[in-house]
């Protein structure tokens, strides 16, 4: 059952002595009536944004700042003349289906990235690179569901906001990790609305996040990376049982 956004205010503010410090079971911060919805509270973009730095061609921006009165063009995205050209007589080398910019979920080596800042004026993103985000709000969520998805304009401009990842857990506290794609070179600005977050009921006994072992993201405050996808081993020996 889903909580309206008059019943998440109330959450808000009932102190709970089964939670840490007896704090309430929904914690957002800021919170501003505004960003209130019917049944969610709205989301901001914080001003900063990682790339991972393998899926950077030489020569090529992952972003530009907007500037209202350039008239762009696809050289716009490189940083010089001669990449220009470079594009221009292999542009194989800059597709993202290029094995070159290959993603390895599973490597245990942390992943390097690039961060940009998102500039008042905004900032072009562009079709060919996924880039991780952050909401401004902290939020802390117990005895509840939380999870998060775009708002209806963000997604009629053809932003994403989550790559399969938007729904959070019962004990999840941290600013949350945005997985943006963009379908056509498109601007976002900082402190914009960029998505939604929900709360839900569930029935059963309680695992929290916040005291998983295995965790890899509670207590997040900036776009954060992602962890190494774990290959379990033991599924060979149930495989090897069944043979």
């Amino acid at each position: 059952m889903q909580l309206t956004g008059p019943e998440i205010k109330r959450q808000m503010k009932l102190r709970n002595p089964g939670n840490p410090n007896g704090c309430p079971n929904i914690i957002i911060s800021p919170f501003f009536e505004e960003a209130l919805g019917s049944n969610s509270y709205d989301l901001h973009l914080g001003n900063t944004l990682k790339v991972y730095k393998s899926t950077i061609p030489n020569g090529m921006m992952p972003a530009l700042p907007c500037n209202s009165g350039h008239k762009y063009s696809m050289k716009d995205w490189f940083t010089s003349w001669g990449a220009w050209l470079l594009y221009k007589l292999k542009p194989w080398a800059y597709n993202p289906e290029n094995p070159k910019f290959l993603l390895d979920p599973c490597n245990q080596n942390p992943k390097e990235t690039v961060t940009i800042e998102i500039p008042e004026t905004g900032l072009i993103l562009s079709p060919r690179f996924g880039y991780l985000g952050n909401t401004v709000e902290y939020t802390e969520t117990y005895n509840l569901f939380p999870y998060i998805d775009g708002k209806s304009s963000v997604g009629r401009n053809f932003i994403s906001i989550h790559e399969t990842a938007g729904r959070g857990d019962d004990g999840f506290c941290g600013n949350w990790t945005l997985e943006i794609t963009v379908k056509h070179p498109t601007v976002v600005y900082p402190n914009m609305r960029i998505g939604q977050i929900y709360y839900e009921k569930f029935e059963g006994d309680r695992k929290p996040y916040h005291q998983n072992k295995s965790r890899h993201y509670c207590g997040q405050t900036e776009p954060t990376v992602a962890a190494p996808i774990p290959i379990d081993k033991f599924l060979d020996m149930a495989v090897d049982k069944q043979r």
